[in-house]
């Protein structure tokens, strides 16, 4: 197989991928090699399933002991008994339904994501139903249940407005999909990989942060509410159509250096540390985004240095190049140690700031 047609195959693996058919508008949730699986997802559940299979038969079996009046219990609480025991039996209904469609997500769905936010989605509707449910069984008379319920909405609603804003701001994380779990974001003055996507909240992984200058893990766990989607920039540097990143490498030279020779090694370094990685990126994406709403397809395949006159009476020379956000500062370490041995193996040719100059 040639190197044409090598390129044609991944770009097809990479088109069959969730995160960029859902990205080019054309995702569709069901593949056929996923199906063989469903059988295999519900088998870490058999212990969960036999528990609430014995609690539904005992809530039912006293359900119907109660109806024949079995136990010496006086007239007016075998309702609430009876009502208990309907409970039971439908909160065992709605937690092995919830236990099973979370194991068919696992089966059926390879995007952690997409699962991690379904499991969530199903936890919540579960707790809906459950608190329901007690909830009728509580006030017989639903009337009285509708009135209580609305005192009680109206006054949590103004107690309680930013974890609803908040509440809000996850459904449109949801939907709209800014970011995912997995994805390295900035919003408002905070950057880092998001590793929990909760229903009030959203925790980062911290990169840079204010102890660092380079793109390195701080080491620190930042949350912040959902609600900010609503009111600040979300700047995502993980887009399914094109997950990579420009970056940059910076230096100084004299302006006796010689120019055409720096930018001649300069390329060669990067030509030689990540060229041919950068030149597979652009070739499997370029296809990719001339199919998206992005009409900029001329993605140079090759690293990129040019000069500017700096305050300092040096010049600076900037280095650009490609690469994964995640791994930026790696690339960036490697490729500013590997600038400088370069350049320094002739003296006469560049000529760096000194340190009795600085």
């Amino acid at each position: 197989m040639n190197l044409e047609d090598r390129e044609r195959t991944e770009t097809e693996k990479l088109r069959e991928s969730p995160k960029v058919r859902r990205a080019l508008g054309e995702y569709s949730p069901v593949e056929q090699h996923r199906r063989a699986r469903e059988p295999m997802a519900l088998n870490r559940e058999k212990t969960a399933l036999w528990v609430f299979g014995a609690v539904f038969i005992a809530a039912g079996v006293l359900y119907y002991l109660f109806r024949l009046e079995a136990f010496p219990i006086r007239g007016r609480f075998l309702p609430l008994l009876q009502n208990l025991m309907a409970g039971t039996m439908l909160v065992t209904v709605v937690l092995v339904a919830s236990r099973l469609l979370k194991s068919l997500f696992r089966g059926r769905i390879e995007n952690p994501s997409t699962r991690y936010n379904l499991r969530r989605i199903v936890d919540l509707a579960a707790a809906l139903l459950i608190f329901f449910i007690f909830v009728s069984i509580l006030f017989v008379n639903w009337y009285a249940a509708v009135v209580s319920l609305g005192v009680a909405s109206l006054i949590l609603g103004l107690a309680l407005q930013n974890p609803i804003s908040s509440f809000f701001g996850w459904v449109y994380i949801l939907i709209r999909r800014p970011y995912e779990v997995g994805d390295r974001i900035k919003i408002g003055g905070v950057s880092g990989d998001v590793i929990e996507l909760g229903y009030l909240d959203t925790t980062l992984w911290e990169f840079n942060g204010d102890y660092l200058t380079g793109d390195h893990p701080s080491g620190r766990i930042i949350r912040f509410a959902n609600s900010r989607v609503f009111s600040e920039y979300v700047i995502n540097y993980s887009w399914p159509l094109f997950p990579y990143i420009w970056n940059e490498v910076k230096f100084f030279v004299s302006y006796e250096s010689d120019l055409k020779w720096v930018r001649k090694t300069a390329r060669k370094v990067v030509q030689e540390e990540i060229g041919p990685e950068m030149a597979r990126r652009v070739g499997l994406y370029r296809q990719i985004l001339r199919e998206s709403p992005v009409d900029e397809v001329e993605v140079r395949a090759r690293g990129s240095v040019s000069f500017s006159a700096h305050d300092n009476t040096w010049i600076q020379v900037t280095v650009r190049f490609l690469v994964e956000p995640k791994q930026s500062g790696p690339v960036k370490r490697r490729l500013f140690t590997r600038l400088v041995e370069e350049l320094s193996s002739q003296p006469e040719r560049v000529m760096f700031p000194k340190t009795n100059m600085r």
